[in-house]
């Protein structure tokens, strides 16, 4: 299904705050390494967004998203005072790991091979 006009509004809204409060509250450098927000996805009835995270030579990426969604409660408190004029409610806040950089990293690699195999 196609994402409408005002969940593209709220999904824009929500990461320029994210990125903001990732910054202040020290979520970007986790385990030496970089952690950025990749997209937020809104539900139709704009009650959850999902945050999909991209991490960069993170050593463990399961144990950093554990440290974000613990501290999910301080960054859903931050998000709320910053939009709190801009939304009736604020929508459930859901991390999840985005594996596209993994998946190029993947694909390059292959193709890589493949040529080497012809030459």
């Amino acid at each position: 299904m196609q994402e409408g006009k005002r969940q593209k509004q709220v999904a824009g809204l929500l990461n320029e705050e994210l990125n903001g409060i990732f910054q202040r509250l020290g979520l970007n450098m986790l385990d030496g390494g970089m952690v950025s927000i990749a997209s937020v996805k809104m539900t139709p009835d704009l009650l959850e967004a999902r945050i999909y995270l991209s991490l960069f030579q993170v050593k463990d990426g399961a144990a950093a998203l554990k440290k974000i969604e613990e501290r999910g409660w301080e960054i859903k408190k931050e998000l709320t005072a910053r939009v709190a004029r801009q939304l009736r409610r604020m929508p459930e806040l859901k991390f999840f790991l985005d594996d596209t950089l993994d998946q190029v990293f993947r694909m390059e690699k292959l193709f890589k091979d493949i040529n080497k195999g012809k030459s």
